[in-house]
């Protein structure tokens, strides 16, 4: 008797374990199948993210457009070109933020909530992005002082080149041998900046040194002449021949000639030469660095 009730209950256990996972197959096949738990699916997950997705392209395409609009009519305005272009990618960048926020909306994420966290992460953020943000700051500074602009020739943060833009956390510097470098606002802003053609005018110097037995009146006469020959040179301020000093080997002069600033390098080649040959035709020698020993006593050997 006892034995029989051992088989039954072994019995009940093995079906229960082979009818077990058939019912749960079928409860799961049945749960896809269902239309309303389909369209529940569809609901929550597919049409929000179809929804994102939209907002997503959406967002890109208008803040291309107005980026361009942005450009376009500040251009016809004759805004600068250097604010031009600032405030375009500001206004791209702020379009997209928006296009963020409207799809963590979609998600059941609240405005109002999200704008707590980001209160939140305020501090965490400044301090993990305080280079950031401080050549943003940078960007925003040299913008309102001006200290050049699109398309001028500058010396700053140890590089040298021509302006090309100047965007949010960095400058866009193209150098004079046309290579591309994108300076951080931060260190441009915090070093000096040497603006090579905020002037419309600029000096060429030549600095030469001749033999101790050339005659000074001559020399003076001589660089005069070749300063004076230069055709681009500007009568006001004239040309001037200095004389610097009395070196170990020579005596120093330097050659000054003012010029636009559109015609500095080639002149200051073209003044160089004169110079030279000038020297040469008067029979003015440039010495090279020499120095005379002197000895005392006899010398044996």
């Amino acid at each position: 008797m006892l034995r029989q009730d051992e088989n039954a209950v072994a019995s009940e256990v093995a079906g229960n374990d082979v009818n077990g996972p058939e019912e749960e197959t079928t409860s799961i096949i049945d749960l896809v199948t269902d239309p309303e738990v389909a369209l529940e699916l569809a609901t929550s997950y597919m049409i929000p993210g179809i929804k994102a997705l939209l907002i997503i392209l959406a967002a890109w395409v208008i803040a291309a457009w107005v980026r361009r609009i942005t450009r376009t009519g500040m251009d016809r305005a004759r805004i600068e070109p250097t604010i031009n272009r600032f405030v375009s990618n500001v206004v791209r960048w702020a379009i997209l933020a928006l296009g963020l926020i409207l799809v963590l909306g979609v998600f059941g994420v609240e405005t109002a909530t999200f704008a707590v966290v980001i209160g939140a992460m305020g501090l965490a953020i400044g301090l993990a992005l305080q280079g950031t943000l401080g050549n943003a700051a940078a960007g925003l500074m040299l913008l309102i002082f001006r200290p050049f602009k699109v398309g001028d020739a500058v010396n700053a943060a140890g590089v040298s080149g021509k302006i090309v833009e100047i965007e949010l956390f960095s400058t866009i510097i193209d150098t004079f041998d046309n290579r591309r470098l994108f300076v951080p606002n931060g260190s441009i802003f915090g070093a000096t900046i040497e603006n090579v053609n905020h002037h419309p005018t600029r000096r060429v110097d030549v600095h030469v040194g001749v033999s101790y037995e050339a005659d000074i009146a001559q020399t003076r006469q001589v660089l005069k002449e070749a300063a004076h020959s230069i055709e681009e040179k500007l009568e006001d301020p004239a040309p001037a021949i200095v004389l610097n000093e009395l070196a170990d080997s020579s005596v120093n002069w330097t050659v000054r000639v003012w010029v636009n600033t559109s015609d500095f390098w080639p002149v200051r080649d073209k003044l160089t030469e004169r110079v030279k040959n000038a020297l040469d035709e008067a029979g003015i020698s440039i010495p090279y660095p020499q120095m005379d020993v002197h000895l005392k006593g006899k010398v044996t050997g």
